[in-house]
């Protein structure tokens, strides 16, 4: 059975040349939404949505992907594609072995937030994807969420059952005491 991937979820229309804005869930977009690139579908049953979908052009503007497809030609298209997840088949990826430090949300949730000591924190509920940065969204033990910055500095290990937080003074007060 073939493993897939979210790379993006299609959001709203943008312009009338059927773009599209894309809620992205990958770490290297250039490569996965590549002009070309021919990606899965995920949509509701009876939605109308091909199963697959090849990139026409993708660019940014203020900070958001925009992305048209080969097969989507106006926005009335485009309207239809909204709440689609665009999906990779991991079977027909050769894996770079350098991309050791690419995770993605299903990979994440469910691991136990350590601090460096090994002291837990919480568990990882989720991965908010950022223009600038993404954070792990954290329940901490106190049952406060938490929004931690997914950056080496602050997350220094992803392992197999956890992940170590070192977070700087004042992080969970944010949420603690707004």
């Amino acid at each position: 059975m073939a493993e897939d991937r979210v790379v993006a979820r299609i959001g709203k229309p943008h312009g009338l040349r059927g773009e599209v804005t894309v809620q992205l869930h990958t770490d290297d977009p250039e490569a996965r939404l590549a002009v070309g690139s021919v990606l899965d579908t995920e949509a509701r049953p009876g939605s109308g949505v091909p199963r697959q979908l090849t990139i026409r052009s993708t660019r940014v503007h203020n900070g958001i992907w925009l992305v048209a497809f080969e097969e989507v030609p106006d926005r009335t298209g485009a309207e239809g594609l909204r709440g689609t997840r665009l999906v990779l088949d991991l079977d027909a990826v050769v894996e770079d072995d350098e991309d050791d430090a690419a995770w993605y949300e299903d990979d994440l949730v469910g691991l136990e937030v350590r601090d460096p000591s090994g002291g837990v924190l919480g568990t990882v509920t989720g991965l908010d994807i950022g223009a600038v940065q993404d954070r792990l969204v954290v329940e901490l033990t106190d049952g406060v969420t938490a929004y931690v910055p997914f950056v080496d500095e602050i997350v220094p290990e992803v392992a197999e059952d956890h992940v170590v937080v070192d977070a700087p003074a004042g992080l969970f007060d944010l949420y603690r005491n707004p």
